[in-house]
C-alpha cells in the first residue's frame, strides 16, 4: 500500500506540472468565451448585410439562367441574392455536387473567377455606403478561419473596412460571398478566447492532422491526473482530528495548501469539465449511430428542378411585399416553393409557379415526413416551445447564430437508433436529426460543458454568476498547481553547489 501511495504521489506531482497549465488556459478562456465567441457570420447578419433585391431590374428567370449557364439536371441548392461582387446573382448548388456554381442573374453569365476587384465590390455591398475599404490579399486559412464550414470557399480574401468596429471581412474565393466577418475586440478576445481554448496554435501547421488526437489524449492525460489528484487529496486530508499545525492540511506553505484544499472543493467541477471538453471532439467517433441517412428527397417528393413557367424573380419579389433580401427556391411535400427572405430570419413562403403566398397541408406534410425513414412513425410531437433538445443559445456561442424557429414538428421514428426529425411546418424543411448517440452527446457535452440546462439558462445572470465563481475555482486550483509544479523544477533544475573538500587532519610536532 504504501508502494502504491508512493507512485500515486510521484505521478499526480510530475504529471500535474504539465496538466496544469492546460488547466488554468482552459478555465480563464472559458470565461471569456462564455462573452465572446469565435467568429461567425450568423444567418441574421447576413442577411441584415445583402443589399435589397429590386423589383424592376431586369432578371433572368431560373430555368433561363440555369440554361443559359449550362446547368441541368436536379438541384441541392438555388438562390438569388446580390451576394457576388455587389450584383443579382444565382447561387447554385447541383445534387451531388460539392462546390456553388454562380451566375449573373442578368445575363446568364456563369462566374469564372473570383479576382481583387470582385471581392472588394461584395465586400462594398456587404459594408455599405461610405465605409472605406482595404484590400489584404488572400489566405487559405489564419486564426479566424479554422471552421471546415468554410473548406468550400477556400482561398478566402481578406477586406478591411474602416468602421468603428475595424471589421475584416472575409470573401469566398469561389462564390465571391462575404462568409465570415471578425470586428478587431471580436479577434483580440479570441486570442485569450476560442483560440487558445480549443488549441488552434496548433492548426493550420505541421500539426494540424494530429490536432484532435493532441486534444483528445491531453484531455484523458487531465482526466487521469485530476482524478490522481482527487485521491491524494482525500488521502492527505484528516476528517477526523488535525495535524500538529491545528489544520486538517498537512501543508504549512500557502500556495500547498491552498492547492489542497481549492483542489478538494473543485475536483468534480474540474472533472466534469475535462471530461466534457473531450466528449465535444466526439473523440473515435463514439457519437456515430452508423444510422442510414434519411431520405429528404423522397420527404420533398423529388429533386429541386425549376420548371419552365416557374414565376419570375419580379414577380416573386413583388407579391413578398417590403424588403427581399434573398429568393431561395425549395421543395417540400411535392410542391415546388420559394422562399423570400427580408432581414428577419422567418420567410415568407410563395408558390413558385402561381406567386401566391401559401401553407403547406397537415396531412400531405405528415404523409411526407413518413417517407423519410423505412422505419414506422411512432408519433408526431408540436413543440411550441423550446426544450432540452431543441433550443437556441446566444448567437456568439457554438450552437448559437442558427435559425430555430417555433413551432416545429418532432418526427419520432420507431428504429433501433431512435432517429427524430425537427421538421418546419412552414418551410416542410428538415431543420436536424437527432438519435439516441446525438442526444447523449448533448447530455454529455452541451449539458456538462456549457450548462445548457433550460431552467438555468432562463435565470440568467443566475448562470453566469455559477459559471464564472466555478471557473475561477477551477483556475485557483490550476494556478496554485502551476506555481508549486515551477517551484520545484526550478529546485530540481538548478545545480547544487559543489561541497568544499576538508583536507584531512596531519598532526603536527607542535600537536602530537
Amino acid at each position: 500500500m504504501a508502494h502504491f501511495k508512493r507512485w500515486l504521489f510521484l505521478l499526480h506531482r510530475w504529471l500535474g506540472i504539465v496538466v496544469c497549465a492546460f488547466f488554468a488556459m482552459w478555465f480563464v478562456s472559458g470565461v471569456v468565451m462564455m462573452y465572446v465567441g469565435y467568429p461567425k457570420l450568423t444567418e441574421s447578419e447576413r442577411l441584415l448585410h445583402l443589399p435589397p433585391l429590386a423589383a424592376d431590374a431586369a432578371l433572368l428567370g431560373p430555368r433561363e439562367a440555369l440554361d443559359a449557364a449550362g446547368i441541368a439536371g436536379p438541384l441541392k441548392e438555388l438562390r438569388l441574392a446580390v451576394a457576388s461582387g455587389g450584383r443579382a446573382v444565382y447561387l447554385v448548388q447541383p445534387a451531388g455536387g460539392k462546390s456553388s456554381v454562380v451566375i449573373d442573374a442578368a445575363t446568364g453569365t456563369p462566374l469564372r473567377d473570383v479576382d481583387r476587384e470582385l471581392a472588394m465590390a461584395s465586400a462594398a455591398a456587404f459594408a455599405g455606403p461610405g465605409v472605406g475599404l482595404m484590400y489584404e490579399g488572400t489566405l487559405d486559412e489564419d486564426a479566424f478561419t479554422h471552421s471546415r464550414a468554410l473548406d468550400a470557399h477556400r482561398p478566402l480574401h481578406q477586406v478591411a473596412l474602416a468602421d468603428a468596429a475595424h471589421t475584416r471581412l472575409y470573401v469566398s474565393g469561389r462564390t465571391g460571398e462575404v462568409v465570415r466577418d471578425a470586428p478587431r475586440a471580436e479577434r483580440l478576445w479570441n486570442y485569450a478566447g476560442a483560440w487558445i481554448h480549443w488549441l488552434y496554435p496548433l492548426r493550420g501547421g505541421a500539426l494540424d492532422p494530429y490536432w484532435a488526437d493532441i486534444v483528445n489524449w491531453l484531455s484523458i492525460l487531465g482526466i487521469a491526473v485530476t482524478l490522481m489528484g482527487t485521491a491524494v487529496g482525500i488521502l492527505r486530508w484528516r476528517f477526523a482530528g488535525r495535524y500538529r499545525s491545528g489544520s486538517r492540511s498537512p501543508y504549512r506553505g500557502f500556495m500547498m495548501r491552498w492547492h489542497h484544499i481549492t483542489g478538494l472543493l473543485f475536483a468534480a467541477v474540474t472533472l466534469t469539465w475535462i471530461f466534457s471538453g473531450l466528449m465535444s471532439m466526439n473523440p473515435w467517433r463514439v457519437f456515430d449511430s452508423g444510422a442510414p441517412a434519411l431520405r429528404t428527397e423522397a420527404m420533398n417528393g423529388g429533386p429541386l428542378v425549376p420548371p419552365a413557367d416557374a414565376a419570375s424573380p419580379q414577380a416573386l419579389i413583388a407579391a413578398a411585399g417590403g424588403t427581399v433580401r434573398e429568393l431561395r427556391w425549395t421543395r417540400a411535400a411535392g410542391r415546388d416553393l420559394v422562399l423570400a427572405r427580408g432581414s428577419a430570419l422567418r420567410p415568407t413562403v410563395l408558390d413558385a409557379a402561381s406567386v401566391a403566398p401559401t401553407a403547406l397541408d397537415v396531412d400531405m406534410l405528415k404523409a411526407a415526413v413518413a417517407k423519410l425513414s423505412s422505419a414506422p412513425v411512432a408519433r408526431i410531437e408540436v413543440l411550441t416551445a423550446y426544450d432540452s433538445h431543441y433550443y437556441t443559445r446566444e448567437p456568439h456561442t457554438m450552437t448559437g447564430g442558427g435559425d430555430k424557429p417555433l413551432p416545429i414538428w418532432r418526427v419520432v421514428f420507431a428504429d433501433e437508433a431512435g432517429t427524430w426529425a425537427h421538421v418546419d411546418p412552414r418551410t416542410g424543411a428538415l431543420l436536424n436529426r437527432s438519435d439516441s448517440h446525438r442526444r447523449a452527446s448533448r447530455w454529455l457535452f452541451a449539458m456538462l460543458h456549457s450548462w445548457d440546462w433550460r431552467p438555468l439558462l432562463e435565470r440568467r445572470p443566475l448562470w453566469d454568476l455559477a459559471m464564472v465563481l466555478l471557473s475561477l475555482g477551477g483556475a485557483a486550483l490550476s494556478l496554485t498547481g502551476v506555481v508549486i509544479g515551477w517551484r520545484r523544477l526550478g529546485r530540481k533544475l538548478t545545480p547544487k553547489p559543489a561541497a568544499r573538500r576538508i583536507p584531512p587532519f596531519t598532526p603536527s610536532k607542535e600537536h602530537p
